[in-house]
């Protein structure tokens, strides 16, 4: 299979936010880094996606529409998307299909939102996809019926829950690294 890896608005816009936490997105950001340099390792491309928006942190002449500080990452190619599916009006999955890629893994920011959104729409229109929950980022919700607050742990097990087998495979780092890996000796041997 030819694989991509989409890193998904893993950009400064979220910095600016009060709900960003240094301490909270650290664990991402290490999860992040290591899977955009392994599959820079074995020689897959990476492509960046970016959500700009009427927000004031998400305008284009804003500044923040940029790679988060501390994330070193060369991608193959850059989309920039106005909608929570990273495969609406951005052209990418033109750019997916004329490489022959059909298999697609998912990080970046937000887990339950852009992350989840692209993964479902990308299985619908016929790509594998593995999605890393810890290379993903979310912040802690409050139910706006109900009131109850929903801690960001909570939030990433429901998007594993409503994935799992019907959009997407779920996988650590690691995990899907050595698949990775595993399925490019197969081609080798």
């Amino acid at each position: 299979m030819n694989t991509a890896l989409l890193v998904i608005d893993a950009q400064q816009s979220f910095t600016q936010r009060t709900h960003w936490i240094d301490s909270e997105a650290a664990p991402y950001m290490q999860a992040q880094q290591a899977l955009i340099d392994g599959v820079h390792r074995l020689g897959r491309p990476v492509v960046q996606i970016f959500h700009h928006d009427d927000d004031v942190e998400f305008q284009l002449d804003s500044g923040f529409v940029r790679t988060l500080d501390g994330l070193q990452i060369t991608p193959e190619a850059i989309f920039h998307k106005t909608r929570h599916s990273a495969l609406v009006g951005t052209g990418l999955d033109v750019w997916l299909r004329q490489r022959g890629i059909n298999h697609l893994i998912v990080s970046g920011i937000r887990t339950e939102q852009c992350c989840e959104t692209t993964t479902r729409h990308a299985s619908d229109l016929g790509f594998k996809v593995d999605y890393v929950t810890e290379a993903t980022h979310t912040f802690a919700m409050q139910h706006a019926a109900s009131g109850e607050c929903f801690d960001v742990a909570a939030i990433k097990r429901r998007s594993e829950l409503v994935l799992a087998g019907r959009f997407a495979h779920i996988h650590t780092v690691s995990s899907v690294l050595n698949a990775l890996a595993a399925s490019q000796r197969e081609v080798l041997a």
